[in-house]
């Protein structure tokens, strides 16, 4: 059946989620840690040329730098794997899928992460909380020595979108049952795609560009924040149900602004 399941007699109605993994659901950028572990200096002023240039697709900077720029010549797995254990994650990223499964008997929501990031830095990062089949990130080829030498596959611009349409035909989910969230330049591409196919975008920046774009903007440094559109856009949920919603999981919602951007703070109720 597609976009649901039977169980017990009841139809339960499958989304997929996908999210962007640095600045999304993270504080900070792989590549600046890998940066710090290898004390390589001027990390956002080489990332910056690049994108002044145009010289590669967004979001594929470090990669770029990977395989061309000396200095990161030295970079082998294991620095990889090192910078994602560095990389601080948003507040309750952990609880994020249970989270979701909780708030509806009727919806059941599959989570994965695309990332043009190193995928064995995301995976490090998430180690425990998104199982590794569930992330797609850039995959690389390395010589005898250890040394990256090519690209397998990257997920960079329009490749998100191509990631996420094989996930769609594998999980049989019409793309109407698709919600991504995002938070810059590079998420352009599978933004405009979800949104033409009536999905639900959600940046949790306020890019300019990907301002005009996402459905809706969501700043928290809270990782749970993104199930508010969720609950509004898709169980049609008021912000009463929203913040009873919260506090049954012992969270309360300390500030909201509803504006076109939602600005909220949450903290762990006394």
């Amino acid at each position: 059946m597609k976009n649901g399941i039977v169980n017990n007699g009841k139809t339960t109605r499958r989304y997929l989620l996908a999210s962007d993994f640095d600045q999304t659901l993270s504080f900070n950028d792989t590549g600046v840690e890998l940066c710090k572990i290898l004390n390589i200096n001027g990390f956002e002023e080489k990332v910056a040329g690049l994108a002044h240039q145009h010289f590669v697709q967004e979001g594929a900077e470090l990669t770029y730098l990977l395989l061309h720029d000396p200095e990161f010549r030295k970079v082998r797995s294991e620095h990889l794997m090192e910078a994602g254990k560095r990389v601080r994650l948003k507040n309750n990223v952990g609880i994020l899928q249970r989270f979701l499964n909780d708030i509806s008997e009727e919806c059941q929501f599959l989570f994965y992460v695309i990332s043009a990031g190193p995928e064995e830095a995301v995976v490090s990062a998430l180690e425990g909380i998104v199982p590794p089949q569930n992330i797609f990130g850039t995959r690389y080829e390395y010589n005898a020595s250890g040394e990256i030498q090519a690209v397998k596959h990257s997920p960079a611009g329009y490749g998100k979108v191509t990631v996420l349409k094989q996930l769609q035909t594998e999980l049989n989910i019409g793309y109407n049952r698709i919600i991504y969230v995002g938070d810059g330049s590079s998420d352009i591409h599978v933004m405009l795609h979800v949104n033409r196919q009536e999905g639900l975008t959600i940046a949790v920046s306020e890019n300019k560009i990907i301002k005009e774009v996402a459905e809706r903007i969501i700043m928290s440094s809270d990782a749970i924040s993104v199930t508010i559109p969720i609950l509004e856009e898709i169980l049609r949920k008021s912000p009463r149900d929203i913040r009873e919603i919260f506090e049954s999981w012992g969270f309360k919602i300390q500030e909201w602004e509803k504006l076109k951007t939602d600005s909220l703070e949450i903290r762990a109720d006394q």
